[in-house]
């Protein structure tokens, strides 16, 4: 196919990557242009605006921070919105479920295309290895070719319900992860307060009731600070908070999720909002704090 993709930073770069050895033509936009020359010597297509990106394109993928982003990429006087033969967009960003419902109306009003709700969870080793995970919401009328382009870097790719679905079911997933991090954060202190060697914890709980990707992820990453985060704390602090948002107007009961909530925010007030997620052990070793904080600040 001839595909469009917004957005180039840490997982949608190497999501073009992706799109390109699978044999798609990807036209690539992305707000900070340098952004976009690596993936133009990889054999991607620059364009100057969105709406060239997606002009004549047969579907149109994009990655952006948050709901404000994908509104202005789209709707705005350059946007997604203004290209002809606009078939469909999937939308990989994490945004808020009614924000999507909105712009799903707003888009098949405009020019009869679909709006897919698909965030993602997996991360950029995911993506590169083809294994994300894809929850979907939205139309079925253009599913077929969506999935078709999603698969290049998406192993479990499901079709959760109508527009806005995937969008609560990454919440859903994002509480998860969440919560399993603090809870880690939490053990890690414990178990180093009671003389377990922290390189020993995950290995040894590994094929257990506690193990987890999570845990064999990120505690060897909480041990140590590393120079490449693969997600950084402000981020999911934003995806916790759409959470708290939507279980007030839902009146869902989420007492253990607004602790992490509260404590996400903590850390993030200690200034380690750009480190890694994993930097929230900080807050109960506080011997790391400074290691996380320059991580942070890159």
């Amino acid at each position: 196919m001839t595909l469009a993709f917004c957005g180039l930073g840490l997982m949608g770069a190497p999501m073009v990557r992706r799109l390109l050895a699978a044999g798609h033509a990807v036209r690539v936009w992305n707000r900070s242009p340098a952004k976009v020359e690596p993936l133009r010597a990889a054999g991607a297509i620059a364009a100057a605006t969105p709406a060239e990106a997606a002009q004549g394109a047969d579907g149109v993928l994009m990655c952006l921070f948050d709901a404000d982003a994908a509104e202005a990429v789209v709707f705005g006087p350059d946007g997604v919105a203004q290209a002809g033969g606009l078939r469909w967009i999937a939308d990989h960003s994490s945004i808020h479920p009614q924000r999507t419902r909105e712009f799903a109306q707003r888009l098949l009003a405009a020019c009869d295309a679909d709006w897919l709700d698909a965030p993602v969870s997996g991360g950029v080793g995911g993506v590169e290895a083809g294994t994300l995970a894809i929850m979907v919401g939205g139309a079925e009328r253009h599913l077929a070719p969506a999935f078709a382009a999603m698969r290049a870097y998406g192993a479990n790719i499901t079709h959760m319900g109508t527009s806005g679905a995937g969008q609560a079911t990454k919440l859903c997933n994002q509480t998860l992860v969440a919560t399993a991090v603090v809870a880690l954060a939490e053990a890690i202190g414990f178990a180093e307060r009671n003389g377990i060697a922290i390189d020993r914890l995950a290995p040894a709980l590994a094929g257990g009731w506690a193990d987890s990707k999570p845990l064999q992820v990120f505690a060897p990453r909480m041990a140590q600070a590393q120079p490449q985060i693969i997600g950084a704390l402000s981020t999911m602090l934003k995806d916790i908070d759409t959470v708290a948002a939507v279980a007030k107007d839902s009146g869902a009961p989420m007492p253990l999720t607004g602790t992490v909530q509260q404590i996400l925010r903590m850390a993030e007030a200690m200034g380690l909002g750009a480190a890694e997620l994993s930097a929230v052990v900080s807050l109960v070793t506080p011997q790391r704090l400074e290691a996380f904080r320059a991580q942070a600040r890159g």
